[in-house]
């Protein structure tokens, strides 16, 4: 991924994230749903196998043992109304979503999707724990900036929503998929998994903005321009899941250690990019929010209270 497509991309973004924060709220029909990733056939890249520990038998059990760690972390890990408490909640709800679709049959292999969400989850873990213990040498820099900018409370929640979905998609999902394997032992492609869930995330995305404004931000799913709103901020997300297919085979594809440490660099420098872009034009006064959050809930530890923490070891492993 070159400079000229991180500058173009970058742009995209932020005319997009500036109509969502100049718009007044109004009401519209959900616009249609355009599936083009899946009109764009995967490229060719050779069988690896999956080199990650997490659910390495892709069992169903996996994903439930995440949920349940997840629900321990968004109500007694992450402080209440903590910014950080948006992307909490949000990949919880994404998570509880993808086991549903999984359990519909949405996906041609259950078993590499188990160990996908596992491997993808304990990356998020890794980083937060790294990030609250002081250990900045081992997060990401589009995890850092994340964080600052939480810690700082400098965000609408629409801001903290985007910019955790940034370092988590555009840094961390590329490293993922190249990890578990892109391609199965046959030679057939795994991007159709991968697609299935576009139109599932773009039905989830006003629900999920819908409960962090009860619970965080009131103004977290005001952001309407009638039916170019829900279009404009899923198509950020929709060109990144699809961005991170390319750069997954951009790794498993890269001929030598070097040239693929310059895949895994242009990736880092892409989601910082991103995040810094983000950064700049969603920052919100703090003040309301935390009023609303401490009158309506934010959190509540006690529902966990007799949950203890779910295993899970890694890291993130920057450049990896």
């Amino acid at each position: 991924m070159g400079g000229g497509f991180v500058r173009s991309a970058t742009a995209l973004i932020a005319v997009i994230v500036g109509m969502l924060a100049a718009a007044p709220a109004r009401a519209a029909e959900p616009p249609p749903y355009i599936d083009w990733p899946s009109l764009l056939p995967a490229l060719p890249a050779p069988f690896t196998p999956n080199v990650e520990p997490d659910c390495a038998d892709g069992s169903d059990a996996c994903i439930d043992r995440t949920i349940t760690e997840m629900k321990r972390r968004f109500h007694a890990v992450v402080p209440r109304c903590d910014h950080r408490a948006v992307f909490s909640l949000a990949y919880l709800r994404v998570t509880e979503d993808v086991r549903a679709a999984r359990d519909e049959g949405v996906f041609q292999d259950p078993a590499w999707l188990n160990s996908e969400d596992a491997v993808f989850a304990r990356m998020y873990f890794s980083v937060y724990d790294a990030y609250a213990a002081g250990q900045r040498d081992g997060v990401p820099m589009a995890w850092q900036l994340a964080f600052d900018s939480e810690r700082e409370r400098e965000l609408s929640a629409l801001g903290d929503f985007l910019m955790s979905m940034n370092a988590h998609i555009n840094r961390d999902f590329p490293f993922l998929l190249a990890g578990v394997g892109i391609t199965r032992p046959d030679g057939t492609t795994r991007k159709p998994d991968h697609d299935a869930y576009n139109i599932r995330l773009a039905r989830l995305y006003a629900p999920v903005l819908k409960e962090v404004a009860e619970r965080f931000d009131p103004t977290a799913d005001d952001f309407e321009l009638g039916p170019v709103d829900d279009e404009a901020a899923y198509a950020i997300l929709q060109s990144w899941r699809e961005g991170v297919w390319r750069n997954a085979e951009r790794l498993v594809n890269a001929r030598t250690p070097a040239e693929r440490a310059q895949v895994a660099a242009s990736i880092e420098a892409y989601a910082t990019t991103v995040g810094r872009t983000l950064r700049a034009a969603l920052r919100a006064d703090p003040a309301a929010r935390g009023a609303w959050c401490a009158e309506h809930g934010g959190q509540d530890p006690a529902s966990v209270a007799t949950v203890t923490p779910a295993a899970v070891g890694g890291s993130a492993r920057p450049g990896t």
